[in-house]
């Protein structure tokens, strides 16, 4: 069977070893100029070699974006970038303008290159043009269907890759080109400095007289009117294998390492389950129910179906839906005492019950039953960020486990 690439957003080191871990084959991420997302930690050169000899020692890839749309004075650090990427050995470079492209072309004429979803590649001619001129890979325009996907699969070479946004954030604008952020805060989105102003209520207005302005809708508390949900793709597996796709893409370079442990996880063993039975494979809500537990929007299918309409839209609240805390991940185990050590990120105590996930694992159920600081005193909880803490817990666990609990409501 045709194998597809399971590939996980990286906004720093610790969440590309995560992603791996938890069942990545490839992750993106950003240098710190020229990518989509500066508000993202982003990779240093060091962390960046770090991170490429991660990726190589397991057999997965590393590919760097440098998709913004740069103006003049932004190409003048561009060829020195590009050499140092290419002496770091990363994978592939992702580029949506053509001056760019023609400068990797130039410069490090053997780096692969993925063509942005930046670009708004929707159709086969397109998606040939770019294969012609060098690139390797097409990540496709959000706003494609299953069908569209497949007739660009079918009238374009077999060995260029297709490559799709499954899971994560949508933007309202077409294919990310959008300026509300500029208009509002200053912040240049399409240089990676979104303020995500989409987000935002407003209350839409109608100059009725010079000067004079009415509310439209007057009846109409105000509201998100450019709040896409979230798209979730994870029930449609066999769809996204007969579209043709090679490689399944996440969203969130911003979003934690929880996120992107939990959300890789759950594609993981979905993709698994359809390698090992495919005709057979049927959808298990336990894989959706494993990506709520992690912080999202109400979700939908996007356009891969039919075009989104106001379903698709959250009206009420920007919001995440946030039921569950990430409270540690697990960073080893003290040989001679058996206690587990781990990096606090949220507020647990000692009786907590907690759930415990792990790559290619299932859901495990434990109890905190003791708690110690660093210094080896038992504490009955561990309220500071990222204090480190070792613990007796009911079950066994190992590296790079996490530890969340439900959040608990209270009622007045």
């Amino acid at each position: 069977m045709r194998k597809v690439e399971l590939l996980a957003p990286a906004g720093d080191l610790e969440r590309l070893k995560i992603a791996f871990t938890y069942g990545a084959d490839a992750v993106y991420i950003g240098g710190e100029i020229f990518g989509m997302r500066s508000a993202a930690k982003n990779f240093s050169k060091e962390n960046m070699i770090e991170g490429v000899n991660f990726a190589h020692e397991r057999g997965k890839q590393v590919f760097v974006t440098i998709n913004i749309i740069p103006r003049n004075d932004d190409l003048l650090q561009l060829e020195e970038y590009l050499l140092e990427l290419q002496e770091i050995g990363v994978d592939a470079v992702i580029v949506s303008d053509p001056g760019v492209f023609s400068f990797v072309k130039k410069t490090i004429p053997n780096m692969e290159i993925h063509i942005s979803t930046q670009a708004s590649t929707t159709n086969a001619a397109s998606a040939a043009f770019w294969y012609k001129q060098g690139a390797k890979r097409i990540v496709t325009a959000r706003e494609l269907s299953f069908k569209e996907i497949k007739e660009i699969r079918e009238n374009t070479p077999a060995d260029m890759d297709i490559e799709t946004f499954v899971h994560g954030a949508m933007c309202m604008s077409y294919s990310g080109k959008c300026v509300i952020s500029n208009h509002t805060t200053g912040r240049d989105a399409n240089k990676g400095s979104c303020a995500q102003s989409c987000r935002w209520k407003y209350t839409l207005m109608e100059e009725v007289a010079p000067g004079e302005y009415e509310q439209v809708l007057g009846d109409i508390d105000p509201e998100f009117f450019f709040n896409s949900k979230d798209l979730c793709m994870i029930q449609y597996i066999p769809e996204i294998f007969e579209s043709g796709m090679t490689s399944l893409k996440i969203e969130g370079r911003m979003k934690t390492a929880y996120y992107v442990a939990t959300t890789v996880r759950a594609y993981r063993m979905a993709i698994d389950a359809y390698y090992k039975d495919p005709e057979n494979w049927e959808f298990n809500p336990m894989w959706l129910e494993e990506l709520k537990k992690g912080s999202h929007r109400d979700y939908s299918t996007g356009f891969f179906f039919d075009r989104p309409d106001s379903n698709s839209h959250n009206y009420e609240s920007a919001s995440y839906i946030r039921n569950y805390d990430f409270i540690g991940l697990v960073k080893g185990n003290e040989e001679e005492s058996g206690l587990v050590i781990v990096e606090q990120r949220n507020k647990m105590y000692v009786g907590d019950k907690i759930e415990v996930i792990g790559p290619f694992k299932e859901t495990m159920n434990a109890t905190i039953l003791e708690m110690y600081n660093e210094d080896g005193e038992p504490i009955e909880s561990a309220p500071h960020a990222r204090q480190v803490v070792k613990m007796k817990l009911d079950i066994d666990v190992e590296k790079d486990y996490m530890l969340r609990k439900a959040i608990t409501v209270l009622s007045i």
